[in-house]
């Protein structure tokens, strides 16, 4: 039986390894120094960004699990965690018992806005100072393709990762 698979050129495999390994560093290397310079998480810092982003500081845990792509029940244990330190709060919803959201503390506004701007800096100083002006506008518009494309091709009914609980485009920020 013949192969129908359309392996990759040398240049396409060069790059999707280029990729792949600096991918697996910068997120790694972002996510030790946020843990060093701040004690949270890379998991922490994705919530506390997507709870900030939402109006009231406030998401529903499906809304929240689709802001920073993870499976509920991942979510689940990290809310219980982060709870359990006082970043977030789980709420329940009023007049739907199955509902909760999460809602965004004092303590975790804090906590982002302590981390952020080192994150920030991070990002730059890791990846941004490297490229150029226009290098920078192609990887936006790069990373947007591809993102359209894992839009258009989900497998998961209602799938709305790359976009707000809006349904629009979520704002850049700095996010792992």
């Amino acid at each position: 039986m013949a192969s129908t698979t359309h392996w990759l050129a040398p240049e396409e495999q060069s790059a999707w390894h280029g990729f792949i390994r600096m991918q697996a560093r910068l997120t790694g290397r972002l996510a030790r120094e946020l843990q060093n310079e701040t004690g949270l998480s890379a998991g922490d810092y994705a919530v506390l960004v997507a709870l900030t982003d939402a109006p009231d500081g406030r998401l529903r845990v499906l809304e929240l699990a689709r802001a920073v792509e993870w499976e509920k029940s991942r979510l689940s244990h990290r809310i219980g965690r982060m709870a359990g330190r006082g970043l977030v709060e789980r709420v329940e919803c009023e007049g739907d018992a199955r509902g909760a959201f999460v809602v965004l503390t004092e303590g975790g506004r804090q906590a982002i806005e302590r981390a952020a701007p080192g994150h920030v800096a991070t990002v730059r100083r890791l990846a941004l100072s490297a490229l150029s002006p226009d290098e920078i506008r192609l990887l936006g518009h790069i990373s947007e393709r591809i993102l359209d494309r894992l839009e258009q091709d989900s497998h998961t009914p209602g799938d709305a990762t790359s976009k707000g609980v809006d349904g629009t485009r979520r704002a850049a920020r700095p996010v792992l």
